[in-house]
């Protein structure tokens, strides 16, 4: 099995037994032991737990295995001869055709040919048992001199032998599985954890949209330590709408269901449903004339040049800020201009100063390059989150821009660097560690500098930026979420009220906008553009919520005319990859924003959000007007009067209430 590619070890620990009792068939000693090894399966994004006796002599005719349907137990019923040699192969390679039988019990099917007698080891390798972690409904932890966990299936009539831990290990077995489970303490039993999965239908949907290749995305929703692993991005297909909303005849999902729905699989994205405290109430802005504006040629190097004092200082650093965010870099100064606009470099650093921070930095990175490099294949075979880093990374690797002559062909030496930097970033945080989707965000930077130990601490300034997008409870995707929704009520509420209408006011099709800054949006050269131009934290904080404004502001009318769907929505967003305009983008998102910051009667809200001065304003409450009696009476004000419509949004615990 170790040699089959679909097939990868995640958790392995031997030492584990079986009691069986007098009450069990056949009447076996009470005082047998059966002793195996307990492992955890990635099998093609399937997660299965296997039991197996240590006995190398398994008989698959023995082999009890949990059905895919999630109804039965299937067992092996095959006798000895040609076709169980090869049985025993295909159980080798997972890919089994399985007899399924609806068993209350684990026995033993006889042989037709009446070969049934078994030695005593092979009444051990009939407890050998395999299920899908998705058909697992609770694990009990109990403590009898050692740690022993029961499992129960979800079907009510199958039962799991108790497996006992004589040596430790039922914690790091019950860790491994929070990676790809949910589980939580039964409310009337603190020994017994529920186990609960994401939907798969709604998980294939998420790798859909995630993935241009289809790589699995069910076992990896868990993934330790961030719960959701994301891949690439391109695809939306009819799966994700029939996983959300049921076939056509079926009643339409409300918004709120779909939210639930999404926090099966996002942890913490529970848009709109958090209990905060205190509105703001204000009426419908006019925010005037959209501001026309103009953007300039990519910063030369003779420019560059020009803002260095005689020492290497950088001069007017406010100004050249300007000059980037209107028109970007030439590619000649990014090698230079990114160490800078990233925190690597500092502004009013020397050219000596610079190149000592540089000699620091080379001999700490390969201090913790060495860390992994080190790691021998003893010590990598009992650490299983490194194992876990080290196969997401080779695989991820393998897949990112390989169309981009950096990194195309067969054992590239960019894909190497990749590789290395990656590994590196897992011993400079090992509690984040590596996630699928942060590879996007190391691909352009590492292009740029052409560098390793550069690329490196640009990289780690970035995702300085970007940790909260790749944190187990993704509070960051949670809060941009929030706040985009609040700007674009803000800009155009007819238009978020219909996405609302089409249980689209979540915004989740601006998911991967998000999470890896537009990469999967733009060329690779757009990227670069895009990338360098926010890295100014010019014209205003969170600009890139703007850029998406910008997007759907250009989209709107075509999603509102054709009257699209939630699964239209969806599919219409995800094709617009690679087909956007970053200067046309990059001039309505300025424009945007110019516009709302000359509203006078700006809400607080979209303030902090931008991070404008929020000195007192016309839409200002007092303490009295804001408390939450006036409120509930403003609202049923509101929504008495058949002039009036009341929505609401939130951010950073202050909710705002829009009425129109």
């Amino acid at each position: 099995m170790a040699s089959d590619p679909l097939v990868k070890i995640i958790y392995e620990h031997e030492g584990v037994f079986i009691h069986p009792s007098s009450d069990d068939d056949d009447g076996l000693e009470q005082d047998l032991l059966v002793s195996g090894s307990l492992r955890i399966l990635d099998k093609d994004g399937e997660i299965i737990v296997e039991y197996r006796p240590l006995e190398d002599t398994v008989d698959p005719s023995n082999m009890l295995c949990a059905g895919k349907d999630s109804s039965s137990v299937v067992e092996w019923a095959q006798c000895p001869g040609e076709r169980s040699h090869q049985l025993l192969e295909t159980q080798q390679s997972y890919e089994t055709e399985w007899d399924m039988i609806n068993a209350v019990s684990f026995r033993k099917r006889p042989c037709s040919n009446g070969e049934g007698s078994l030695n005593h080891s092979h009444e051990k390798s009939r407890w050998a048992f395999t299920f899908s972690v998705s058909d697992l409904r609770s694990i009990t932890l109990k403590e009898e001199g050692w740690c022993f966990l029961v499992f129960k299936l979800k079907e009510p009539s199958a039962s799991l032998p108790a497996l006992h831990f004589h040596q430790g290990g039922s914690r790091e077995f019950l860790d491994s599985m929070r990676r790809y489970a949910l589980l939580s303490e039964a409310s009337d039993d603190a020994t017994c954890f529920l186990v609960s999965t994401p939907n798969k239908a709604l998980s294939q949907s998420f790798e859909n949209l995630l993935d241009d290749n289809n790589y699995s995305l069910v076992n990896k929703l868990k993934k330790d330590p961030y719960v959701t692993t994301l891949g690439g991005f391109s695809k939306v297909t009819n799966y994700l709408f029939d996983a959300l909303r049921g076939t056509e005849e079926q009643q339409r999902r409300p918004p709120e269901e779909v939210a639930d729905l999404l926090g099966e699989v996002i942890p913490g994205l529970e848009i709109n449903q958090q209990e905060e405290p205190g509105f703001e109430v204000i009426t419908r802005i006019d925010l005037g004339t959209r501001p026309q504006v103009t953007r300039r040629e990519p910063l030369s190097a003779e420019d560059w040049t020009q803002h260095q004092d005689p020492e290497g200082r950088m001069i007017n650093v406010s100004h050249l800020k300007q000059v980037i965010f209107k028109g970007g870099l030439c590619h000649a100064v990014r090698k230079e201009a990114w160490k800078f606009l990233l925190g690597y470099f500092p502004w009013d650093s020397t050219l000596e100063e610079r190149k000592a921070l540089q000699r620091t930095k080379t001999d700490e990175y390969f201090r913790m390059k060495l860390q992994w490099k080190s790691v021998s294949e003893e010590q990598e075979r009992r650490n299983s989150r490194l194992r876990d880093y080290k196969s997401l990374i080779e695989k991820d690797v393998n897949r990112t821009d390989r169309t981009n002559r950096f990194y195309e062909g067969i054992d590239n030496p960019g894909l190497v660097l990749l590789h290395d930097i990656l590994m590196t970033y897992c011993m400079f945080d090992f509690d984040l560690g590596y996630v699928q989707g942060m590879s996007d965000l190391l691909s352009p930077i590492l292009y740029v500098m052409e560098n390793e130990v550069d690329a490196f601490w640009c990289f780690v300034s970035y995702m300085d930026q970007m940790h909260q997008n790749f944190e187990e409870q993704m509070q960051g995707m949670k809060t941009q979420l929030v706040q985009l929704s609040t700007l674009l009520r803000l800009l155009d509420l007819a238009f978020w009220n219909y996405l609302e209408s089409q249980d689209s006011g979540y915004l989740y099709f601006c998911f991967r906008w998000l999470l890896i800054r537009f990469k999967r949006e733009l060329s690779f050269q757009d990227v670069l553009r895009l990338w360098e131009v926010m890295w100014t934290d010019l014209p205003c904080q969170n600009f890139h919520l703007l850029v998406c404004c910008a997007i759907l502001d250009s989209e709107k009318q075509k999603i509102m005319e054709e009257n699209y769907g939630f699964n239209e929505i969806l599919k219409h967003i995800n094709e617009l990859s690679m087909k956007l305009d970053i200067e046309e983008i990059l001039h309505k998102a300025e424009g945007i924003c110019l516009q709302i910051k000359s509203c006078k009667d700006l809400p607080h809200s979209v303030s902090t959000i931008l991070g404008f001065n929020t000195e007192a304003s016309g839409s200002d409450l007092t303490d009295s007007e804001s408390s939450p009696a006036h409120i509930v009476s403003h609202r049923q004000d509101a929504c008495s009067n058949g002039h009036r419509h009341l929505t609401e949004t939130s951010h950073n615990g202050c909710k705002v209430a829009f009425i129109s």
